[in-house]
């Protein structure tokens, strides 16, 4: 799989300056709008005990809500990321963003098993398109050699929704009684109600592409469009033709095959982080429990600052992404082998830290492959397959957790995650195989 060309070598200075300031403009509203969007996912973990002891739901129903997410998600995701490649990020982003926050302080509503399961594919439908939608739309404004370490500016949300949102989710729940709700419904009704209002912001603040940016100068946008195209031409060698080829694409596939363990992981964790840490340190969830919480997080968001500038720098993506998710499955796997609480948490972070800071430098690799309408399918279709492993992770951790004994259902997460770290490290002998059968396809 070959690497898009950088601009002139005259020019990566001002495209470096360039990416700079694209990055100090849209990285605020993106950030924001993930935060949102992780802290959403993650409210049900926060909201667990809570939540089961109010409506009376059982654990299985509970790891089946969380986990149905993802099943609506999963299926509109294609269609979504092929609407906006139409209609424009602008007005896409925002319409994902005010459908899913209405649609996620319904969730105070959630008082039966019914009605959490239909929220929880209606907040997957309308939530569908997102993520896959950003990483699209940084592509038209990032050029390769700088995607990683913007992509991990990105992917900061994920820790800081729970660095801050994990206290704010804890005093929220801190509040129960006040107006007559929940701690669980005030957490699903502020949370959802702050999403709409940032979908408006998206409206106003996020240009479509460098051709609508006023805020560019003549110049910049010119140097920044002649990056970009230089790097789709590269692309177009290899990249498979159109929307519906590359969701048959075998490489595309097995970008999927790999980003589901990178979310089993990434979900088998976060759906339980703070039941695990309440019993760690015998508090029930709250502020306190919020707070310890943090620190697995503020590991990530530290790896991700580092790993994605040593994946730009060094060009050595592939490792380093190997790297950080077998940390991941070692974290994690240790993370129950402990008794001690500090010991237990430390496997924690190494966990946190691997999964999200692998997740930036892994849309690298198919965002250096496709292009086009291609782009817009490959990286929707990728990332419903790993949506699945948000599905598969819940569901699976409680039942080897049940049939095994506490604990076995993470160290059984964790082997996946060092599965999903061979799969990354396969990921170029698998490119340049299914190169050479195309090669004697078309010759023949």
């Amino acid at each position: 799989m070959t690497q898009p060309s950088a601009a002139p070598a005259l020019q990566a200075p001002t495209l470096a300056r360039i990416v700079r300031r694209v990055t100090g403009r849209l990285l605020p509203v993106l950030l924001l709008m993930y935060v949102l969007a992780f802290l959403d996912r993650s409210n049900l973990g926060f909201a667990k005990a809570a939540f089961q002891a109010d409506t009376g739901i059982s654990d299985a129903a509970y790891a089946l809500g969380a986990g149905i997410f993802f099943l609506g998600y999963a299926v509109f995701e294609v269609p979504s990321n092929l609407i906006m490649r139409r209609v424009g990020a602008k007005i896409w982003l925002a319409r994902i963003m005010i459908s899913w926050g209405i649609v996620s302080a319904l969730m105070m509503f959630a008082t039966n098993e019914a009605v959490f399961y239909l929220l929880r594919v209606l907040l997957g439908i309308t939530e569908a398109g997102f993520f896959p939608g950003v990483i699209l739309y940084l592509t038209y404004w990032i050029p390769v050699q700088h995607r990683a370490r913007v992509n991990g500016y990105f992917y900061f949300g994920a820790p800081l929704a729970f660095i801050f949102g994990g206290p704010l989710s804890g005093i929220l729940l801190d509040l129960d009684g006040l107006g007559g709700l929940h701690g669980w419904q005030l957490m699903f009704l502020v949370t959802g109600v702050l999403t709409v209002l940032v979908g408006f912001v998206v409206i106003a603040f996020l240009d479509n592409g460098p051709a609508d940016a006023k805020w560019l100068s003549e110049t910049e946008r010119q140097t920044l469009l002649a990056a970009l195209e230089d790097e789709d031409r590269d692309k177009a060698d290899h990249s498979p033709r159109g929307a519906l080829r590359a969701l048959a694409n075998p490489v595309v596939l097995f970008f999927g095959l790999a980003y589901f363990t990178i979310q089993m992981s990434v979900y088998g964790v976060s759906f339980y982080l703070p039941t695990q840490v309440s019993a760690l340190v015998g508090e029930d969830v709250g502020l306190g429990v919020g707070l310890i919480t943090a620190i697995p997080w503020v590991a990530a968001l530290v790896a991700t600052f580092l790993l994605t500038r040593l994946a730009d720098r060094t060009g050595r993506r592939r490792e380093i992404a190997t790297a950080a998710l077998a940390a991941a499955g070692i974290g994690m796997g240790a993370s129950v082998l402990f008794d001690s609480p500090v010991l237990a948490l430390v496997g924690l972070s190494i966990g946190a830290a691997g999964f999200i800071s692998v997740q930036p430098i892994f849309w690298t690799l198919p965002t250096s492959f496709l292009t086009g309408a291609a782009a817009a399918s490959g990286i929707a279709l990728i990332n419903s397959l790993g949506s699945l492993g948000g599905f598969v992770a819940p569901v699976l951790k409680n039942a080897v957790d049940e049939g095994v004994g506490s604990g076995a259902g993470m160290i059984v997460l964790g082997g996946i995650a060092l599965a999903g770290a061979v799969l990354i490290l396969l990921v170029k002998r698998v490119a340049r195989g299914a190169a050479a059968i195309a090669e004697r396809t078309d010759a023949a």
